[in-house]
């Protein structure tokens, strides 16, 4: 499952169940949330706008690298595109192994990769203004 999707739409639960096998004793999860506070500054909600297609590609390049590299049986990220508010998920990565190392270390691999290299883009709000975050390509 690589997808982008409204915040609403995002379901943590059928993530973790598109990633269950049988093969593999350990499934990891990383659930980004929108956090209430930034650099001494409140924050009321972030947007997310990406380049959709390259975005999939993207993600599923990402998907493929965990599976070779850490053996994943089954991979999948969510990422939220649009509006997201305080306390809401942003992105879901889900990482299926046999074991539990290589698991843990697919989905830090996932997430970082996808802060470096997908053309997923974030606006910050606020109580005071907004501001685009120009840290990915």
């Amino acid at each position: 499952m690589i997808e982008l999707k409204e915040q609403k739409d995002i379901n943590i639960s059928d993530i973790i169940d598109s990633v269950k096998s049988d093969y593999c004793g350990a499934v990891d999860i990383f659930i980004g949330t929108v956090r209430d506070n930034l650099v001494g500054k409140k924050v009321t909600k972030l947007f997310f706008e990406a380049y959709t297609p390259m975005a999939i590609s993207e993600l599923s390049k990402i998907a493929d690298t965990v599976k070779e590299r850490y053996k994943a049986d089954k991979v999948s990220i969510v990422h939220a595109v649009g509006d997201c508010l305080v306390g809401e998920t942003a992105v879901v990565i889900a990482v299926s192994t046999p074991h539990r190392k290589a698991s843990f270390e697919g989905c830090q691999y996932a997430i970082d990769t996808l802060k470096d290299t997908v053309p997923i883009w974030k606006r910050e709000y606020f109580e005071d203004g907004s501001h685009w975050v120009f840290s990915h390509p």
